[in-house]
């Protein structure tokens, strides 16, 4: 399996605080099937300020780690996950966003929507990226509380060709009941492209794929969990 939305890196955002716990985070990984990961710190400006620099030298750190530990889990180019604001335009114009992979010849961001709410004017702002060949895929869409009452604010995002990556737990209801029930009908609707893990910490969000893998099967098929988390993620990576 392939994981494309994670928080391994150390000691740059809420995710794993330092080495250790990125590299137990890592063999938890392996152990779940997963052999290929795209690393996607946040971006979030007044918050996280990282920058494609301090991102790629806490990869080469982990990178360098898992090799001298013999860790089966293979790094790609690191990406992020971007909070979605006016800032990511001047950051496209100057080259300061990475991408966690490209779609049908397009790179593609991994924006994050506020767990509250959809910012206004946010989808101009994925309209001007999909004007200027960048593929905007929204994170975990089935968390957002606003999105969660009312699914069809996630229409106009749908309808301009976005991409949906949701969070494998959220399917096994490990967000709660609203989360897994908007996860489970985007499934059955056919508009998630992949399941990541969003990992953050080996306790409560552990980067396992499998805990999506019986409801998927039920409600859609074997076939679709495979080019959930592993054909569609493959084509993105290559």
């Amino acid at each position: 399996m392939i994981d494309l939305h994670n928080h391994l890196l150390p000691g740059i955002d809420d995710g794993a605080p330092d080495l250790d716990t990125a590299l137990a985070l890592a063999k938890i990984a392996v152990e779940d099937g997963i052999t290929h990961m795209v690393c996607t710190p946040h971006i979030h400006p007044g918050r996280y300020e990282n920058t494609k620099q301090s991102i790629a030298s806490a990869f080469d750190t982990l990178q360098l780690a898992l090799q001298q530990l013999n860790i089966e889990l293979t790094l790609l180019s690191p990406g992020a996950e971007v909070r979605i604001g006016p800032e990511i335009m001047m950051g496209i114009e100057r080259n300061e966003i990475p991408f966690i992979g490209h779609w049908h010849g397009k790179p593609v961001i991994l924006l994050e929507l506020p767990h509250s709410g959809i910012p206004l004017g946010s989808d101009k702002l994925t309209a001007w990226l999909i004007k200027h060949g960048i593929q905007p895929m929204i994170a975990h869409p089935e968390r957002n509380k606003a999105i969660m009452q009312t699914p069809g604010k996630l229409k106009p995002f749908v309808e301009q060709g976005c991409l949906l990556q949701v969070t494998a737990g959220s399917m096994a209801g490990n967000f709660g009941e609203r989360a897994q029930d908007l996860a489970v009908q985007l499934l059955r609707d056919g508009l998630i492209t992949i399941l990541a893990s969003d990992a953050h910490n080996v306790q409560h969000r552990p980067p396992i794929l499998s805990v999506a893998r019986e409801v998927v099967i039920a409600e859609a098929s074997l076939s679709e969990y495979e080019a959930l988390v592993l054909h569609r993620p493959s084509e993105m990576i290559a």
